[in-house]
């Protein structure tokens, strides 16, 4: 029997509902089967620890070419990878454009140990942060394009000049800028005296005497970490040598535990770390092993701004993130003894004590030791020669490196009013992003050694005098006061970790 117009229509009707159904339920099936793949997948490889995420974040740090290589434990060595040196956006170099990108977003460890990459919604507050320091950056691009020696704001302590500054008017702009919107939250977990501590008198007092300022409260800091530009991580890397290093064991796994665990607590207990992997947090240390330690979390050696004494870029220190500070070794709580004979009574040319400290010191004590009436150099003092009294009757005072970089030789000149010769190799002297250590110090090359005396001797009378005075004026910013003072060493390293924020744009790790 022929079939009806009603059951052709019928069957029609039934393929196109056919042709409907069978994608939707294919792609039904595809979906639920797809987080059962990818849950086995996860499932198939243990969990990492935030260690191991922090290592595949930074990138395969371990066959690296750096020069810089420290036996941990056993048979574990850790290779840092050499870090691009980016544009830093300096009072040298505003003019030129924007400052340096901010760093690359990687991916963190979340609660239960799996890759992910984590985004955190930008919020209001935020936002104005953001705002006010582009506009602080417009400010002081248009003040260094003042070319003056002479800053042109006004100020009722103090006004920057001249040549021992690379632009007076953009560092004068930037420390006001400074004072007016920079806040610092410092994180309130672990215990003293690891954390929240450190030695104020002894060559590692500049490390001390900043974290007990922050820890003071009374300048930069705030309780409100959402109201925050950067955030400081307090701990002691000489409280953890001293407490949790073994001397002569080469065993440094309680160190390596205690920052490893330290930070990731931070990073489960706040979102700020995860939100820019470290980038607008900071640490600092003036122990040599300082470097080192913060390798035991690559984030913080390659993304967080490292503020060292021993700003060694050999050993992984990258000037346009990580920030050079002085060492100064306080014998009292204060300083005293500051000044020295006049230029024209300082009857050494030039002069060096101390004990054989690693190779440089060994090149100068062999070409100069005993040989030279005009360069004094010792490993010990003649009994009854005193040291302070040295320094303030010699022109100029040789810092050659030790087994490290830093020395506070070369602040115990400045505090003489003795021109500074740096002999070192891959050292970025403390704040020469705004001071041009050219003209106030001599920096010698290791290779020439022997070449001392000449080049001392043909420095003018001259130039001699204006390089003293320039010592002089440059004192201020290395001076420790008790409670500190505008434009001293607190407020320098302080700037400098300002700085540093200024090359960061958290909204762009955001996207």
């Amino acid at each position: 029997m022929r079939p009806t117009r009603k059951t052709q229509v019928f069957s029609i009707s039934s393929i196109l509902v056919g042709l409907l159904v069978i994608p939707l339920v294919v792609l039904l099936v595809i979906f639920l089967i797809q987080p059962t793949a990818i849950s086995s997948s996860s499932s198939s490889s243990p969990s990492s620890s935030l260690e191991t995420t922090l290592n595949e974040a930074a990138g395969n740090t371990s066959s690296s070419n750096s020069s810089y290589s420290v036996a941990l434990s056993g048979e574990e060595t850790w290779q840092p990878r050499p870090t691009a040196q980016a544009p830093l956006f300096t009072f040298s170099n505003y003019q030129r454009g924007a400052p340096a990108p901010a760093p690359q977003i990687f991916a963190v460890d979340d609660d239960e140990g799996a890759n992910k990459t984590v985004f955190m919604s930008s919020s209001s507050q935020l936002d104005k942060l953001e705002a006010s320091l582009g506009r602080a950056r417009s400010s002081i691009r248009e003040a260094a394009k003042v070319r003056n020696g002479t800053s042109t704001h006004q100020d009722p302590d103090y006004v920057p000049r001249g040549p021992i500054y690379r632009n007076p008017n953009a560092f004068h702009r930037s420390y006001l800028e400074m004072e007016k919107l920079f806040k610092i939250y410092v994180y309130e977990e672990g215990e003293v005296p690891i954390f929240h501590d450190g030695p104020c008198r002894s060559i590692y007092s500049s490390e001390g005497r900043f974290i007990h300022e922050m820890e003071k409260g009374n300048m930069y800091r705030t309780r409100d970490p959402d109201k925050a530009l950067v955030y400081f991580l307090p701990f002691s890397v000489v409280r953890m040598v001293q407490y949790l290093y073994m001397p002569d064991s080469h065993d440094r796994h309680g160190m390596k535990l205690a920052i490893t665990d330290y930070v990731n607590l931070i990073t489960q207990k706040h979102p700020f770390w995860n939100r820019s992997l470290g980038a607008d947090h900071f640490m600092l240390s003036c122990h040599d092993w300082a470097p080192f330690t913060t390798s035991f979390v690559p984030l913080l050696f390659h993304k967080s701004i490292r503020v060292l004494c021993n700003a060694n870029t050999s050993e992984g220190f990258n000037p346009s993130k990580d920030a050079s500070f002085p060492e100064i070794n306080l014998k009292t709580s204060e300083m005293s003894g500051l000044g020295g004979q006049s230029p024209s009574t300082r009857s050494t040319l030039a002069f060096f004590a101390g004990r054989l400290h690693g190779h440089i010191r060994s090149l100068l004590l062999n070409e100069w030791k005993g040989k030279d009436r005009d360069v004094q150099v010792y490993d010990q003092l003649p009994p009854g020669v005193s040291y302070e009294k040295m320094l303030k009757g010699s022109r100029f005072c040789l810092c050659p490196s030790g087994y490290e970089v830093a020395s506070p030789r070369v602040v115990e000149a400045i505090y003489a009013e003795c021109i500074p010769v740096l002999i070192s190799d891959g050292y970025i002297p403390p704040f020469s992003d705004v001071l041009d250590w050219k003209s106030f110090s001599v920096q010698v090359p290791v290779e020439n050694i022997s070449d001392i005396k000449n080049i001392l001797m043909s420095i003018s009378s001259r130039q001699y005098l204006r390089m003293q005075r320039r010592v002089k004026q440059v004192r201020r910013h290395f001076l420790v006061n008790g409670t500190p003072k505008r434009y001293d060493v607190f407020h320098m390293i302080v700037r400098s970790i300002w700085l540093r924020r200024l090359n960061i744009r958290i909204q762009d790790l955001l996207t």
